[in-house]
């Protein structure tokens, strides 16, 4: 084991060295093993005489530092033990200790390490010692060295070494939910680093001759190298979950819900807090979706229970080892990943569970009963009676939910509504009886289910007697002795004699069924048995976008089958896409889901159709069907990565060509219904459903090899695109007994000559052999590995649209400006997401990650707060809050309380970048805008699309006349805005300048606004009394100002400014503001009440400005009548204008970078420290 580093004797008579290097010696104590001799003999006396805590280890390691100086930093007991330790210095620590010219540093550095791994097995063992401890002791030194707040789960932390440069800096790296942190403090140097997972673009383990076997993590910006892990594979593998944890969330606002649910559930349920919990419970929850995705079962299902044991066969004689699983309603079993046989028990089909009789054949096995009279048997049980018990209970729970959900659908009767006649889909339904106008489509409020679309408009396959006709007949036969052998229904086994009849094809009788079966989508099915209907009556009558799209997709999905050129395929295909749309909003609909669906609808009955709608886009082809088609762009990087793998040299032509992924990814989105014959597209689907996506990538490889030779000679895309096309539309299915449905594509692209066609049962097969390495398991890997990629650059393309839609409305920014501004908002808007409040989770939750770029990234009250203090073009003050708080409100426009980068960017192009009557106008509405609305929290409903588009125009005409058309301010809003005028000037030179001359303004509006009052009241209610020995010539009086427009207003304020200025200049001692002189604690930053307000005046020194004289005399305080006392926003420009030091502040640039900059080094600076800031950059 390690040991703590201890200097210790060279030892030579007592130690021989079996094996040794430049930095390490491996020891064996003399007395030992073989060849003991008479030294050996004497100190194996002396070892026995000791006691054992005395005793020395047979085997230790010990690091040479020079000049006879030797650390032991490793003992064993045995030889096996102390190999293990010195296999990996060699492997990890001996190709870097060379870098090092002192030996003082060398050793502290090997010691360091050997602590830190002591330190790191310490803490790892759970629940021994004080394992909770230490873990709390690494959260709050996490906490405090990232200034991290208590939200940020710390998931684990472990020793390492960080390599910057040719120099390893060894250390601790913390691994929390949502960043990786590095801290080391070694030879006096201190390092640190932060890194968002959403910032990682790739994640690779990899070993080369400088760096030892370690973790190399990519950004957008640099690269970074981990290694020296005491456990490498476990460290790699929850850095890899924690990465596409955050890429996903980054996709999807629900997964970041999901999450911080799943965190708060994991700190409420855990009892012991040793701090391990959260790991375990990430990695369960990475088993359980593992355990969905193979099984294809519903996503509440978790993984209970794993046990090794055999399966049975009886119809075979003989066992097949394997995993036995179990959950809260399925029991399954695999025989090993990625093969077969393989088996799915819905506990509600079991009538028996029970110990088997112990027999040479089952020992100690378990029996289950299900209502086919089928039993399954699993022997080698080591935990037979915990796992019986388990079962026994896990099965009563799914009988008792399975009889609930069998309760009939309780539809709503009131008042004006019919009850809706809901009639059961029809399974299989009689085709002489089916007629057409039994299932005609009325408008009424009565739906009658649609049966599989075959049994209508496909009927002369089935009446006609030919050759194909005897071939189908004779696979039906087959399946009806595989099922009698191995079971029909939910409970069938998957075996390879299943896989070899699907790439036969399934008959067409029997597609639907096994569809269902294969896909999961019987167990949704089963669940919800009333779920179609209801989202049917939901969606009667409403209208949306997304309804919209649907219908004018409609006809164009199969529009040569002769199904869909039928009102009743289309009003079933339109039934199940708009269902669809309401059972997922998320997804609501996208183009490619109505020709899959086209596809089901042929073979399944309406509510089984959805169903495997329902299992398509969420369990088989995850994220394929969004807005961006995120899962088909993973999959294309995956088979690029397979096409290099599998054929190096096409790829390389085919990539020169820019060919791949325009052309593969409608493959994969149609799983090639858009490219292939129906009836050979529908083979293809056989063997989707049953070994996923992996059979989609195997068919695709096969397509390019067997045009490789052409290909390579093909001179442009075009060229090749042609070619295959040309191929796909001769791939037919000779045994099919469907009427031929010639693709679209072939019927306009004909040219008359006869091309060789190829039989799609071949090129499957074919795909099977070439190909079998290319499993689900292995693209899944690759699937993690490419999601990282894919998601950042979808990043960066939001950041460029962004950026392009903004930059072509505002001229304030440059590109470069609006891309460093983005980036602070998206860390904003990250920072949003981990650790929002209550209320800004629920405005996350009514976040659609479907709207347009500029409104994916949304900032709540509090982070938009803290942005845009590092932003503001306003020196820090007391009123910095006040003003932040008014920004936020201007630029949360609908009242969500979510506020966009282009609602930021319209408030900073005029802040930064306006002229001056758009400045000024901007800080004479932020104090007209109320404080502390609360936000509108939307709710996820099916939106009048229209409306909002109309909402959308209209506020776009708002916002152009809301900066023209300003209303008037009254006096609480005008004392409001002196004070914010005050505090402006704190950090200026001519700071005494600037406070008189807002004095002579605010004096000037004051009696604005008075005159104005005098002419709509017809008598004086603003009087100034000010103390003994002031003196204030008010000379002027003004009558009719509420119609006065901009002009008239300019000269008035400039006559009346003339008099207040020669009022000023001979009265100098005297001042009268709307403020305290003392304007480091002002009152209060809301709104005053519409009652009296309270003025104070102060009595400032001619040499002093009102920030210096603190101790100012007070005037008597007044009480304003504000009963008619406004000012219009024309009023307040023209009295500004009067004073050029207030025209010069308020004209001088802003440093739009240097703001920039500093923002982004306070977000540094808050996290690491300014000397570690430094560190940063250069590194």
């Amino acid at each position: 084991m390690w040991i703590k580093p201890e200097e210790v004797a060279p030892g030579t008579a007592l130690w021989v060295t079996e094996d040794n290097n430049e930095f390490f010696r491996l020891q064996r104590r003399r007395g030992h093993g073989e060849g003991k001799g008479l030294a050996g003999l004497l100190v194996g006396t002396l070892d026995a005489m000791l006691d054992s805590g005395a005793k020395a280890s047979p085997y230790r390691i010990v690091h040479e530092a020079g000049m006879q100086s030797y650390w032991a930093i490793a003992t064993g007991g045995t030889r096996e033990e102390i190999v293990v330790h010195w296999t990996w210095l060699e492997q990890n620590l001996l190709h870097t200790l060379s870098i090092f010219e002192s030996s003082d540093d060398l050793t502290e550095f090997i010691t360091g390490k050997i602590k830190g791994i002591i330190a790191e097995e310490q803490h790892g063992m759970k629940g021994e010692g004080n394992s909770g401890e230490r873990f709390r002791e690494a959260t709050m030194r996490f906490c405090h060295l990232f200034a991290m707040p208590e939200a940020e789960r710390l998931v684990t932390f472990v020793s390492c070494s960080y390599w910057k440069g040719r120099v390893p800096r060894h250390g601790w790296l913390y691994l929390s939910l949502n960043h990786a942190c590095f801290y080391s403090f070694l030879l006096g140097k201190e390092v640190k680093l932060i890194l968002p997972w959403v910032e990682v673009r790739c994640l690779e383990k990899k070993a080369t001759v400088l760096f030892p076997e370690g973790v190399e993590v990519s950004t957008r910006d640099s690269v970074y190298h981990f290694s020296m892990f005491l456990n490498v594979g476990d460290s790699y593998g929850l850095m890899e979950l924690l990465a596409d944890r955050a890429a996903r969330q980054l996709l999807d606002t629900d997964s970041i819900m999901e999450l911080k649910k799943f965190c708060e559930d994991s700190t409420s349920s855990s009892a012991s807090h040793d701090g391990f919990g959260l790991k375990g419970d990430l990695e369960a929850m990475e088993r359980n979706y593992r355990y969905q995705l193979r099984f294809s079962l519903p996503r509440c299902e978790n993984m209970q229970m794993e046990a090794e044991c055999s399966l049975w066969l009886a119809v075979e004689k003989n066992h097949v080892q394997g995993q036995l699983y179990t959950s809260q309603s399925y029991l399954c079993f695999a025989a090993s990943e990625d093969s077969l046989p393989s088996l799915v028990i819905p506990l509600r089909e079991v009538v028996m569970i029970e110990a088997a009789t112990n027999s040479n054949v089952l020992p100690n096995a378990l029996a289950v009963i299900t209502r086919g009279h089928l039993a399954f048997f699993f022997a080698f049980l080591r935990d037979r009676d915990r796992l019986q018990q388990h079962l026994i209970q896990a099965h009563m729970t799914a009988f008792v939910e399975a009889n609930a959900v069998k309760s009939p659908l309780q539809l709503p009767q009131g008042p004006g509504s019919a009850t809706r006649d809901v009639i059961k889909s029809v399974d299989g339904c009689d085709l002489d009886t089916t007629k057409m106008s039994d299932l005609a489509v009325t408008d009424g409020p009565v739906y009658k289910s649609t049966p599989a679309l075959l049994n209508i408009f496909c009927r002369q396959g089935f009446e006609e007697p030919n050759s194909k006709l005897a071939k189908e007949v004779a696979k039906e036969e087959m399946w009806k002795i595989h099922f009698v052998k191995y079971g029909r229904g939910p409970c069938v086994y998957r075996i390879d004699s299943m896989r070899k009849l699907v790439q036969l094809g399934i008959p067409v009788r029997l597609r639907g069924e096994l569809w269902l079966l294969f896909s999961g989508a019987t167990h949704d099915l089963a669940n919800h048995p009333h779920h179609y209907e209801e989202l049917l009556e939901h969606s009667q009558g409403l209208a949306s976008l997304v309804m919209e799209e649907i219908e004018r997709d409609l006809h164009r999905s199969l529009p040569e089958h002769p199904a869909f050129q039928s009102e009743l395929g289309i009003a079933a295909l339109r039934r199940v896409l708009t269902a669809y749309a309401f059972h997922n909003p998320r997804i609501g609909y996208c183009q490619a889901m109505n020709i899959v669906t086209s596809a089901l609808l042929i073979f399944a009955d309406e509510e089984g159709a959805f169903w495997l709608l329902v299992s398509l886009c969420e369990r088989l082809l995850p994220d394929y069907y969004s807005n961006r088609v995120v899962g088909a762009l993973i999959d294309q990087g995956v088979f690029e990565e397979l096409l290099r793998e599998h054929l190096p040299t096409l790829h390389c032509r085919l990539m020169d060509l820019g060919f791949i992924a325009t052309t593969s990814l409608s493959w994969f989105l149609t799983l090639f219904l858009s490219v292939l014959p129906f009836e050979s597209a529908t083979a293809v689907l056989d063997c989707f459903f049953f070994d996923g996506v992996a059979a989609i990538f195997r068919l695709a490889l096969a397509v390019l090899h067997a045009n490789a030779s052409h290909l390579l000679m093909c001179h442009d895309d075009g060229e090749a695109m042609q070619l295959l096309s040309r191929y796909l539309d001769n791939v037919i299915n000779k045994d099919s007994i469907l009427p031929s449905v010639p693709h679209l594509h072939a019927i306009l692209s004909a040219d008359g000559k006869n091309q060789p066609t190829v039989d799609v049962y071949e090129l499957i097969r074919a795909a099977e052999q070439k190909f079998s390495s290319v499993t689900f398991a292995i693209i899944e890997r690759m699937r993690r590995k490419k999601r990282l990629e894919v998601v950042q650059s979808l990043e960066d393309a939001t950041k460029r649209n962004v950026v392009r839609t903004i930059s072509a409305d505002h001229t304030h920014f440059s590109t470069s400006e609006l891309e460093d501004l983005f980036h602070l908002f998206k860390v904003e808007y990250l920072h949003n997401t981990y650790w929002s409040s209550e209320q800004e989770k629920n405005s996350l939750c009514s976040h659609n990650p479907n709207l347009s770029y500029t409104m994916q990234y949304r900032l709540g009250r509090t982070h938009f707060q803290r942005l845009f203090q590092r932003l503001s073009p306003w020196p820090d003050g007391p009123h910095a809050a006040c003003l932040t708080d008014r920004t936020f409100q201007i630029a949360n426009r609908d009242g969500s309380g979510l506020v966009s980068f282009r609602d930021l960017i319209d408030v900073l192009g005029i802040l930064y970048r306006g002229d001056l009557t758009e400045r000024l106008r901007m800080i004479y509405k932020l104090h007209l805008v109320p404080m502390n609305i609360k936000a509108k929290v939307e709710t996820e409903t099916c939106l009048d699309y229209r409306a909002i588009l109309k909402k959308w125009e209209q506020e776009k005409l708002d916002k152009e006349r809301e900066l023209k058309d300003l209303p008037k301010m009254n006096q609480a809003q005008f004392i409001q805005l002196c004070k914010t005028l005050y505090n402006l000037f704190g950090q200026e030179q001519n700071e005494q300048e600037l406070y008189r001359a807002i004095a002579v303004v605010a004096n000037l509006l004051l009696r604005i606004g008075e005159a104005g009052q005098r002419s709509l009241r017809g008598n004086p209610s603003f009087l100034w009394t000010p103390r003994e020995g002031a003196s204030l010539d008010v000379a002027h009086s003004f009558s009719n100002e509420s119609n006065s427009t901009e002009g008239s207003c300019f000269q008035q304020a400039k006559a009346c400014g003339a008099e207040s200025g020669q009022a000023s200049s001979n009265n100098a001692s005297t001042t009268f503001l709307l403020f305290s002189s003392s304007a480091a604690q002002p009152p209060d930053c809301g709104i005053l009440s519409d009652g009296a307000a309270e003025v104070e005046a102060a009595n400032v020194d001619k040499s002093r400005s009102p920030s210096e004289s603190g101790s100012a005399q007070q005037m008597t305080i007044r009480t304003l009548n504000q009963d008619g006392w406004t000012i219009t926003c024309e009023q307040f420009l023209a009295s500004l204008l009067t004073e050029p030091t207030l025209v010069t502040f308020f004209e001088q640039p802003i440093d739009v970078a240097a703001k920039i900059c500093n923002a982004q080094a306070s977000v540094l600076t808050h996290r690491l420290g300014p000397v570690d800031f430094c560190n940063l950059i250069n590194h």
